[in-house]
Protein backbone atom coordinates (compact mmCIF):
# COMPACT_ATOMS: atom_id res chain seq x y z
CA UNK A 1 0.00 0.00 0.00
CA UNK A 2 1.30 3.46 -0.89
CA UNK A 3 2.36 5.60 2.05
CA UNK A 4 0.31 8.68 2.86
CA UNK A 5 1.79 11.63 4.74
CA UNK A 6 -0.11 14.48 3.20
CA UNK A 7 -1.39 16.06 0.03
CA UNK A 8 -1.98 19.57 -1.35
CA UNK A 9 -4.28 20.65 -4.14
CA UNK A 10 -7.69 22.03 -5.04
CA UNK A 11 -10.52 20.42 -3.06
CA UNK A 12 -13.32 19.50 -5.47
CA UNK A 13 -16.77 20.16 -3.98
CA UNK A 14 -19.33 17.37 -4.48
CA UNK A 15 -21.51 18.18 -1.50
CA UNK A 16 -24.62 16.11 -2.13
CA UNK A 17 -25.58 13.75 0.69
CA UNK A 18 -25.72 9.94 0.60
CA UNK A 19 -23.42 9.32 -2.36
CA UNK A 20 -23.34 5.53 -2.30
CA UNK A 21 -20.77 3.06 -3.58
CA UNK A 22 -22.87 2.28 -6.65
CA UNK A 23 -22.70 5.92 -7.69
CA UNK A 24 -18.95 5.94 -7.10
CA UNK A 25 -18.46 2.81 -9.24
CA UNK A 26 -21.13 0.75 -11.00
CA UNK A 27 -21.08 -2.92 -10.06
CA UNK A 28 -20.73 -4.15 -13.64
CA UNK A 29 -17.49 -2.17 -14.02
CA UNK A 30 -15.87 -4.41 -11.41
CA UNK A 31 -16.25 -7.43 -13.68
CA UNK A 32 -13.30 -7.89 -16.01
CA UNK A 33 -11.67 -4.61 -15.02
CA UNK A 34 -8.43 -4.69 -13.09
CA UNK A 35 -8.05 -2.69 -9.92
CA UNK A 36 -5.86 -0.10 -11.61
CA UNK A 37 -8.33 0.40 -14.46
CA UNK A 38 -11.31 1.64 -12.43
CA UNK A 39 -10.40 5.32 -12.22
CA UNK A 40 -11.92 6.13 -15.58
CA UNK A 41 -15.28 4.80 -14.40
CA UNK A 42 -15.45 6.75 -11.13
CA UNK A 43 -18.73 8.68 -10.84
CA UNK A 44 -19.58 7.55 -14.36
CA UNK A 45 -23.30 8.30 -13.96
CA UNK A 46 -22.49 11.88 -12.97
CA UNK A 47 -19.42 12.39 -15.14
CA UNK A 48 -20.97 11.30 -18.44
CA UNK A 49 -23.98 12.46 -20.46
CA UNK A 50 -26.30 9.89 -22.09
CA UNK A 51 -24.35 10.16 -25.36
CA UNK A 52 -21.12 9.23 -23.56
CA UNK A 53 -19.57 12.69 -23.68
CA UNK A 54 -18.31 14.49 -20.58
CA UNK A 55 -20.86 16.36 -18.51
CA UNK A 56 -19.41 19.89 -18.31
CA UNK A 57 -21.39 20.59 -15.12
CA UNK A 58 -19.81 17.75 -13.14
CA UNK A 59 -17.17 19.14 -10.82
CA UNK A 60 -14.35 16.73 -11.74
CA UNK A 61 -14.83 17.59 -15.42
CA UNK A 62 -14.20 21.29 -14.79
CA UNK A 63 -10.66 22.40 -15.66
CA UNK A 64 -9.96 23.74 -12.16
CA UNK A 65 -10.80 20.41 -10.55
CA UNK A 66 -9.77 17.75 -13.07
CA UNK A 67 -6.64 16.86 -11.09
CA UNK A 68 -8.04 17.43 -7.61
CA UNK A 69 -6.48 15.04 -5.07
CA UNK A 70 -9.05 16.03 -2.44
CA UNK A 71 -12.82 15.55 -2.62
CA UNK A 72 -15.29 17.48 -0.47
CA UNK A 73 -18.45 15.44 0.04
CA UNK A 74 -21.79 15.55 1.81
CA UNK A 75 -22.95 13.47 4.78
CA UNK A 76 -22.90 9.65 4.64
CA UNK A 77 -20.43 9.46 1.78
CA UNK A 78 -19.74 5.90 0.65
CA UNK A 79 -22.92 4.42 2.08
CA UNK A 80 -24.58 1.38 0.50
CA UNK A 81 -23.10 -1.98 -0.41
CA UNK A 82 -19.67 -3.17 0.67
CA UNK A 83 -17.52 -2.43 -2.36
CA UNK A 84 -13.76 -2.07 -2.03
CA UNK A 85 -13.77 -1.14 -5.71
CA UNK A 86 -15.26 2.22 -4.75
CA UNK A 87 -12.02 3.13 -3.00
CA UNK A 88 -9.96 1.76 -5.90
CA UNK A 89 -11.97 3.87 -8.36
CA UNK A 90 -11.46 7.05 -6.35
CA UNK A 91 -7.74 6.45 -6.07
CA UNK A 92 -7.54 5.62 -9.76
CA UNK A 93 -9.14 8.99 -10.44
CA UNK A 94 -6.40 10.69 -8.41
CA UNK A 95 -8.33 11.20 -5.16
CA UNK A 96 -6.17 10.63 -2.06
CA UNK A 97 -8.39 12.23 0.57
CA UNK A 98 -12.15 12.64 1.05
CA UNK A 99 -13.46 15.20 3.54
CA UNK A 100 -17.08 14.76 4.60
CA UNK A 101 -19.26 15.17 7.69
CA UNK A 102 -19.74 11.38 7.90
CA UNK A 103 -19.04 8.17 5.99
CA UNK A 104 -20.54 4.75 5.41
CA UNK A 105 -18.86 2.46 7.96
CA UNK A 106 -17.59 -0.19 5.55
CA UNK A 107 -16.35 2.37 3.03
CA UNK A 108 -14.56 4.19 5.86
CA UNK A 109 -12.72 1.01 6.86
CA UNK A 110 -11.90 0.15 3.23
CA UNK A 111 -10.23 3.54 2.80
CA UNK A 112 -7.58 2.75 5.39
CA UNK A 113 -6.95 -0.67 3.84
CA UNK A 114 -6.03 0.96 0.54
CA UNK A 115 -4.26 4.23 1.37
CA UNK A 116 -7.14 6.69 0.98
CA UNK A 117 -7.60 9.10 3.90
CA UNK A 118 -11.20 9.83 4.99
CA UNK A 119 -11.51 12.91 7.21
CA UNK A 120 -14.68 13.71 9.13
CA UNK A 121 -15.26 17.42 9.73
CA UNK A 122 -18.44 19.31 10.70
CA UNK A 123 -20.66 19.98 7.70
CA UNK A 124 -20.33 23.74 8.08
CA UNK A 125 -16.54 23.45 7.84
CA UNK A 126 -16.73 21.25 4.75
CA UNK A 127 -18.99 23.79 3.10
CA UNK A 128 -16.72 26.67 4.09
CA UNK A 129 -13.69 24.95 2.51
CA UNK A 130 -15.78 24.58 -0.66
CA UNK A 131 -16.70 28.27 -0.53
CA UNK A 132 -13.06 29.30 -0.08
CA UNK A 133 -11.99 27.12 -3.00
CA UNK A 134 -14.76 28.28 -5.32
CA UNK A 135 -14.12 31.93 -4.41
CA UNK A 136 -10.62 31.47 -5.78
CA UNK A 137 -12.05 29.83 -8.94
CA UNK A 138 -10.30 26.62 -8.00
CA UNK A 139 -6.89 28.23 -7.57
CA UNK A 140 -6.97 27.96 -3.78
CA UNK A 141 -5.16 24.99 -2.30
CA UNK A 142 -6.12 22.80 0.63
CA UNK A 143 -3.36 20.94 2.45
CA UNK A 144 -3.74 17.73 4.43
CA UNK A 145 -0.99 17.04 6.98
CA UNK A 146 -1.52 13.57 8.43
CA UNK A 147 1.42 13.78 10.83
CA UNK A 148 0.00 16.92 12.45
CA UNK A 149 -3.61 15.84 11.81
CA UNK A 150 -4.47 19.25 10.38
CA UNK A 151 -6.37 20.48 7.33
CA UNK A 152 -5.18 23.89 6.11
CA UNK A 153 -7.84 25.66 4.05
CA UNK A 154 -7.25 27.98 1.06
CA UNK A 155 -7.58 30.96 3.44
CA UNK A 156 -4.96 29.50 5.77
CA UNK A 157 -7.29 28.32 8.52
CA UNK A 158 -6.03 25.22 10.32
CA UNK A 159 -8.65 22.61 11.19
CA UNK A 160 -7.55 19.69 13.38
CA UNK A 161 -9.07 16.30 12.69
CA UNK A 162 -9.27 13.12 14.74
CA UNK A 163 -8.02 9.74 13.55
CA UNK A 164 -7.38 6.44 15.26
CA UNK A 165 -3.67 6.26 16.13
CA UNK A 166 -3.24 2.76 14.73
CA UNK A 167 -4.84 3.71 11.42
CA UNK A 168 -2.80 6.91 11.23
CA UNK A 169 0.46 5.05 11.75
CA UNK A 170 -0.52 2.40 9.19
CA UNK A 171 -1.14 5.06 6.55
CA UNK A 172 2.11 6.84 7.33
CA UNK A 173 4.00 3.55 6.93
CA UNK A 174 1.96 2.31 3.97
CA UNK A 175 0.78 -0.83 5.78
CA UNK A 176 -2.57 -2.60 5.48
CA UNK A 177 -3.86 -4.79 8.33
CA UNK A 178 -1.94 -7.89 7.20
CA UNK A 179 1.33 -6.01 6.78
CA UNK A 180 0.79 -4.27 10.11
CA UNK A 181 0.29 -7.64 11.80
CA UNK A 182 3.48 -8.97 10.23
CA UNK A 183 5.50 -6.23 11.91
CA UNK A 184 4.74 -8.14 15.12
CA UNK A 185 5.98 -11.44 13.71
CA UNK A 186 8.55 -11.87 16.48
CA UNK A 187 5.93 -11.37 19.18
CA UNK A 188 3.57 -13.79 17.45
CA UNK A 189 6.26 -16.48 17.20
CA UNK A 190 7.18 -16.02 20.86
CA UNK A 191 3.55 -16.39 21.94
CA UNK A 192 3.14 -19.49 19.80
CA UNK A 193 6.21 -21.05 21.41
CA UNK A 194 4.91 -20.33 24.91
CA UNK A 195 1.46 -21.64 24.10
CA UNK A 196 2.83 -24.76 22.43
CA UNK A 197 4.84 -25.50 25.59
CA UNK A 198 1.90 -24.87 27.90
CA UNK A 199 -0.82 -26.55 25.82
CA UNK A 200 0.86 -29.13 23.62
CA UNK A 201 -2.45 -30.94 23.20
CA UNK A 202 -3.89 -27.96 21.33
CA UNK A 203 -1.05 -28.08 18.81
CA UNK A 204 -1.08 -31.81 18.06
CA UNK A 205 -2.82 -31.34 14.70
CA UNK A 206 -0.81 -28.25 13.70
CA UNK A 207 1.83 -28.99 11.07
Amino acid sequence: MEKFEGVTGPAAPLLRANIDTDLIIRIERLVGTGRTGLGGFAFEQLRKLPDGSDNPDFVLNKPAYRDSPILLAGPNFGCGSSREGAVWALMGAGIRCVIAPSFGDIFFANCFQNGLLPIALPEEEVRRIAEETEASQGAGRTTIDLKRQVVTTPEGRELPFAIDTRRRDALLQGLDDIALTMTRQGDIAAWQARDRAARAWAWDSVQ
